[in-house]
């Protein structure tokens, strides 16, 4: 059909293909700025993001956690050396020379914290998330643990211990969650969809099968 509702169809499509937020503006425009005054290096700027994208990230820490849930003896190693232990999957980036990885179990919860900064694991982990960074979440942590699970979301048995661990910026720590129930035989790609973010950091439990994304 032809008139004015072609004219609306044409503009809709055109004002949504080129819509930008006003942050993503502020950055193209400021990348612009650095670029042209020679400051930026717009391959570096590509190189950066294809890091975070391909290289670094949770999708990292998924994959560590879904060989340790298949392989018993990766898993062992995990536990003894986390630092060699990632090294040896090629997929993942190097990541710091004192990895430590703490294994869940029904009655141990363990939960990650950094009190004085925001040390983190990010070569597996990614960028830390806002909360992890921010006071609130650093002093209650320690102070009152479970009642930080519940805001969380997450409910634990009262005999389950729960153990914070202090990171800095020589150890970082990586929380090894129990194996979700119904997950058996399912190959590690598979399993590394049940491994959040949170779940490595203790703040959350990996998703059960029926509700993998």
């Amino acid at each position: 059909m032809s008139g004015p509702d072609h004219d609306h169809d044409h503009h809709h499509d055109h004002h949504h293909g080129s819509e930008l937020s006003e942050t993503q503006l502020r950055v193209r425009a400021l990348e612009t700025v650095l670029t042209e005054k020679g400051y930026v290096d717009p391959a570096a700027l590509d190189a950066i993001i294809e890091a975070y994208e391909t290289k670094i990230g949770p999708h990292n820490g998924a994959r560590v956690i879904a060989r340790a849930w298949s392989d018993p003896a990766f898993k062992r190693a995990l536990l003894d050396d986390a630092t060699k232990a990632v090294g040896t999957l090629g997929h993942v980036s190097r990541v710091g020379d004192h990895l430590v990885a703490v294994e869940n179990t029904p009655k141990l919860h363990n939960m990650v914290v950094c009190t004085l900064c925001s040390c983190y694991p990010w070569e597996v982990l990614g960028l830390p998330p806002v909360w992890y960074k921010a006071a609130p979440y650093r002093s209650r942590a320690v102070k009152d643990p479970r009642g930080v699970l519940a805001d969380f979301g997450v409910a634990l048995p009262a005999d389950t211990e729960i153990r914070v661990w202090d990171s800095t910026a020589e150890t970082r720590f990586l929380v090894l969650p129990m194996r979700p129930a119904g997950a058996d035989g399912w190959s590690e790609d598979k399993l590394a969809t049940l491994v959040t973010r949170d779940s490595m950091i203790g703040t959350g439990l990996p998703r059960r099968p029926g509700d993998a994304a």
